[in-house]
């Protein structure tokens, strides 16, 4: 039967309405891909940010003075990144506090790949030595790579009575008051190494503190001091005059910087090892591809032999690794230290 003509109106209507509906669901869904893709490009644009970087000045932050061992492996290691990453590189000296204060300072920072801080040994240690700090080493920095270690040396005056390491231990253990060390700062790494040794040692003694290794040394060769266990660059032109002798390194193998000297391990005391350090950390939340960008670039600078020996004039050995790596290092050297520093009950000045 021929459809009437209000049958034909109502199926005109109801095949509009149809296709109204057909047309709005696809216009939805076409705006609601066009959000979803907008939605992406947004959420991408750091991705887009970390393709272009470094697009900026990046401020690499020093934990110590400008001219230490420190402040020049820093810029030896920022004048190459320019040159690969065509960018500016700048160092930020930011001493003191036992580096809490750079610590801090970096983890306080933007996350935007745009500052890195240069911790040294002490970053593994200032919780155990000063408690709760204004920052959560663990949580809010991110470990990039390890750079290089500051291998540590057991020096004495040439002219002392005891010519190696045994003597050196024996000499100790016949004095009242046993044996009297130099140190640069109470709870730095060559104090924290002095305790270890004197503890291995079964040898009394004490670690006198001076402001850096220089005074030290100027002790120990007027004979007010037996012995120093610090890094070698200050004493090396003494150690090269015959002014000083080396007896040990508390490196874990034979260090680049003095290979005469046999380590602390090879002549008996392996759990004697113990080195200053630097590495690059992060602002938490920093994006990744930077990290890897970053850490990709310094261990290819680390590892051209020009660099290592420019380092090595400097008393430092390379040793670079990524940050999962070094995350580890720096897990297994706060356990480590703290014991150190629990036993001898050192506190944080």
């Amino acid at each position: 039967m021929p459809a009437s003509d209000d049958q034909k109106d109502f199926a005109e209507t109801a095949g509009a309405s149809r296709s109204a509906a057909t047309v709005s669901g696809l216009t939805r869904r076409t705006m609601l891909g066009a959000m979803a893709a907008g939605l992406s490009v947004g959420s991408g644009f750091p991705a887009f940010a970390e393709d272009k970087w470094p697009s900026r000045v990046v401020k690499l932050v020093c934990t110590y003075a400008a001219g230490g061992s420190s402040d020049i492996s820093l810029r030896i290691v920022a004048e190459q990144l320019e040159h690969r990453l065509n960018a500016k590189f700048i160092v930020e000296n930011k001493p003191g506090a036992s580096t809490r204060i750079a610590n801090e300072s970096v983890a306080r920072s933007a996350p935007d790949g745009y500052t890195f801080l240069y911790a040294a040994a002490p970053y593994a240690t200032v919780g155990s030595l000063f408690g709760k700090l204004s920052y959560d080493p663990h949580k809010d920095l991110k470990p990039v790579a390890m750079a290089m270690f500051a291998p540590l040396f057991l020096i004495v005056n040439a002219e002392a009575p005891y010519k190696t390491l045994k003597e050196f231990i024996a000499y100790g253990k016949s004095q009242p008051n046993g044996l009297t060390f130099g140190s640069p700062a109470a709870g730095s790494q060559p104090h924290l190494a002095i305790e270890l040794f004197l503890r291995s040692a079964g040898v009394k003694g004490v670690a006198a503190q001076f402001r850096g290794d220089a005074p030290s040394y100027t002790e120990l060769l007027a004979g007010r001091i037996d012995a120093t266990l610090t890094a070698i660059s200050t004493a090396l032109p003494y150690v090269e005059t015959g002014k000083l002798r080396v007896l040990g390194a508390a490196s874990a193998e034979r260090s680049a910087v003095y290979p005469n000297a046999p380590t602390l391990r090879e002549q008996g005391y392996p759990d004697v090892v113990a080195t200053g350090w630097y590495g690059f950390l992060a602002p938490a939340g920093t994006p990744q591809p930077i990290v890897d960008r970053f850490q990709t670039e310094l261990l290819a600078i680390l590892n051209d032999p020009e660099i290592k020996k420019k380092l090595l004039v400097q008393g430092l050995e390379v040793h670079g690794t990524d940050g999962a790596a070094f995350g580890k290092f720096i897990d297994d050297e706060s356990a480590k230290w703290g014991k150190v520093i629990k036993d001898a009950g050192i506190k944080g000045g």
